[in-house]
This record gives structure tokens, sequence and C-alpha cells, in this order.
């Protein structure tokens, strides 16, 4: 099907919200039962929460079918702990490999009284002077939905921070793969919008 995108369940929850969320979005969903099954998407969405050992479900087969759809030009959108999986690591997990398709490891977020961690609750995006495609209308500062203890740092394919403590990638872009520290399902029109503009990436 052209411009569908394959919703991943690798067993990380939130999948019915993440779902919700693409269709109000116009997207044309379906979950892939097996690393074959991402063959015919147009877009590929990782989506997850919790401790980032669940990415272990995404084993050898599935890292190469993701990384070949990749390489092939599909873009990919990862959410939450899905974005923090495009990276190579984390240290809440310190046996368990992320994609490695961006450089650096997640870190527990450490901020100081009377903040508290978990990060839980609405903060603010600060686009950087790098622009991407999944930012497109979406003003400065707009506030988004976080919850999360680890982060990803900021690196050059960072296009927008968050700060609870310390400052974190909240939204990174390398090509058409892209990732959101936040729950843009939850996020209001500001998160409607960005998950737009995702489905516009699969069908450009």
């Amino acid at each position: 099907m052209t411009g569908s995108i394959a919703l991943v369940d690798y067993g990380a929850g939130n999948l019915a919200s993440v779902r919700k969320g693409f269709l109000a979005a116009g997207a044309d969903l379906y979950t892939p039962r097996q690393p074959e099954d991402l063959t015919r998407a147009s877009g590929i969405a990782i989506p997850g929460v919790g401790h980032f050992g669940a990415t272990a479900s995404l084993a050898s087969e599935w890292r190469d079918a993701i990384l070949q759809r990749i390489h092939s030009g599909v873009p990919l959108f990862g959410i939450c702990l899905g974005m923090q999986w495009l990276f190579e690591g984390s240290t809440e997990a310190p046996g368990i490999h992320g994609l490695g398709f961006l450089r650096g490891n997640c870190t527990r977020i450490v901020a100081p009284r009377p903040l508290k961690v978990p990060h839980v609750g609405w903060n603010t995006l600060e686009p950087s002077r790098r622009s991407g495609a999944l930012l497109r209308n979406v003003h400065d500062g707009a506030y988004v939905y976080f919850t999360h203890t680890y982060a990803a740092p900021v690196t050059p394919e960072c296009t927008a921070t968050s700060t609870h403590g310390i400052e974190f990638a909240a939204v990174v872009e390398r090509d058409q793969v892209c990732g959101v520290q936040f729950h843009p399902e939850k996020s209001g029109t500001t998160g409607l919008q960005i998950l737009r503009n995702f489905v516009a990436m699969v069908r450009a």
C-alpha cells in the first residue's frame, strides 16, 4: 500500500495511543508481525515507553530489516524509547545495543531539587539552528508532553532540545530518520502537526 506506515510492536506499550494519533494525522497504518512484513512499508514508526531493555525484542532480524529499509530511503520515526533506540545504547541497560544509526549513548537525567526524575509533564521545545522537516510549522517554545528518566545527548543531529536539570535532545533528524523524546500523540495540536509532518515525509 502506497504511503503505509509500519507501526512496530515489540512489546513496549502505548501502541493504541500512537495508532490513534497517527490516524488523526491521516496515516495509513499496519502492524508488521515479522521482519519480512517491512518490505511493503513506505514508512516505519518505532514507539515505546519504559526500560531500554525492552528494545532487546528488536533482535538482529528486525534490526537488519529496519536498516535495509532505511538504506532504501524509507523514513523512520522513533518515539520516546523508540528515539533512544536510534542511538548506540543506554546506561539503563548496558548490555543491550541500540540501532546505532546515531552516535552516542542515552543516560539518566540528573536534575537538582525541586525538579523530580522521572521528567513527567509539559515542557518547551527549543529548536536549534539546524532545521528539519519534522518541525515544519512548529513554533519556537512550543509545549510537548514528556515522560522519561533517560535522555539522549545533544549531537549534531539534534534539531530541538529541552531542559530538565540538563539539556537533552528532544528532536533528532538525520536524512529521513527522525525521532522525538516526547509523546506527540499526547502533545495536543503541536504533536498532531509533528505526526502530520512525518506522514508528509512518507508520502513525498
